[in-house]
C-alpha cells in the first residue's frame, strides 16, 4: 500500500497513457472496411467504387472502374449516385481521412451501405492490389 501511494502519480500517468493508447480504437469513426473486404465486396459485383481526390491524384492511379468525384464537389453532384443507393459503395482517397468524411455525406444522403478504405489508396498499393492510370 505504501508503494502504491509513494508512486501514485506514476500510476496516474500509466493509466493516462493507456487510455489515450485505447482512445482511437473506441471512437466510431464511420464504416470503414479493409483491402480484403473491399476485394471482396468489388468482387461480388454491385459495388460502386468512388474515387473523391482531385482529377490529377486519380488519373496518376486508382482503383479499377472507380467513378472521380472530388470531396469539394460531392456535395454539388451526389445526384449522380442515385443509382446506387441500393448498392455498395467504396470511398477512396489517399489515406482514408477525406474518404471517411464522404461516407459522413453520404449517410446523410441515404447511402445506408457507404464505407471509407481504411487506409486509403496507399494501403492498397502497399498491398500490391491493382491500379490503372
Amino acid at each position: 500500500m505504501k508503494f502504491l501511494i509513494d508512486n501514485i502519480f506514476l500510476f496516474g500517468l500509466a493509466i493516462l497513457s493507456g487510455g489515450a493508447l485505447l482512445l482511437p480504437m473506441l471512437q466510431k469513426r464511420g464504416n470503414k472496411v479493409t483491402t480484403l473486404q473491399a476485394t471482396q465486396l468489388i468482387n461480388q459485383g454491385k459495388t460502386l467504387v468512388l474515387d473523391v481526390r482531385e482529377g490529377n491524384a486519380f488519373a496518376a492511379g486508382h482503383l479499377i472502374d472507380a467513378k472521380n468525384i472530388p470531396l469539394k464537389d460531392l456535395p454539388q453532384r451526389i445526384a449522380e449516385l442515385d443509382k446506387f443507393k441500393a448498392k455498395n459503395v467504396i470511398v477512396v482517397c489517399q489515406t482514408g481521412i477525406q474518404s471517411s468524411k464522404a461516407v459522413t455525406q453520404l449517410a446523410k444522403a441515404g447511402f445506408a451501405q457507404a464505407y471509407s478504405l481504411d487506409g486509403g489508396i496507399a494501403a492498397w498499393q502497399t498491398q500490391g492490389l491493382p491500379i490503372v492510370k
